[in-house]
């Protein structure tokens, strides 16, 4: 009878010692991906791969217009591993004006990539539900995020731990974002097009 109570004890031991490990493994699991944000992943069928575990895609994205609308439910990841990324769209000529169009990333691992402004608003961040998936250590996971009224713009922080800068100057509060005006997130930097 002795034995079968050690032989119980033993198996209530392992098991509690399995779920610590478990318990341990997804602390680590949460502190890393707060860390070094979301994992690389391939984006939709129609649109370009991004490269898994940060190998690099051997073909170039294609490139689409400008005004192309992206598919619902897809963000451009911006890796700093170098992976495919979103197209690039043509370089627009400064100083044309109307009501901004398109994000275009200036700086970073994305430079030239063109995102489309077909919502009202757009969220930046690590986290892969954000507009703009921006992956390095500088960037918060929900980041900064803007907003259309009307024709215009306004850019707004949302407390992010490094901030956000305009011209070079951190905001502080929601501020209007006229179109070819530099914004800095992180180690990337986009602005505004029409």
């Amino acid at each position: 009878m002795s034995e079968m109570s050690e032989l119980t004890l033993m198996v209530l031991r392992l098991g509690f010692l399995l779920i610590l490990w478990l318990f341990v493994f997804s602390v680590i699991f949460a502190l890393r991906s707060d860390l070094f944000g979301a994992p690389v992943r391939r984006l939709k069928k129609s649109d370009t791969p991004v490269a898994s575990g940060g190998s690099p895609v051997s073909s170039p994205p294609a490139p689409q217009p400008a005004g192309a609308p992206m598919h619902q439910g897809t963000a451009p990841v911006v890796t700093p591993s170098g992976g495919a990324l979103p197209s690039a769209g043509s370089s627009p000529v400064s100083g044309s004006g109307g009501p901004a169009k398109q994000l275009v990333i200036l700086t970073g691992v994305a430079e030239g990539t063109s995102i489309p402004l077909d919502d009202g608003h757009v969220t930046i961040g690590r986290s892969p539900d954000s507009t703009l998936v921006i992956v390095d250590e500088y960037t918060s996971t929900y980041h900064a995020k803007l907003q259309r009224s009307g024709d215009q713009w306004s850019i707004t922080d949302l407390d992010s731990t490094n901030g956000t800068k305009v011209s070079g100057q951190r905001i502080t509060q929601p501020m209007p974002l006229p179109t070819f005006t530099p914004v800095t997130i992180g180690t990337t930097t986009f602005e505004l097009r029409p």
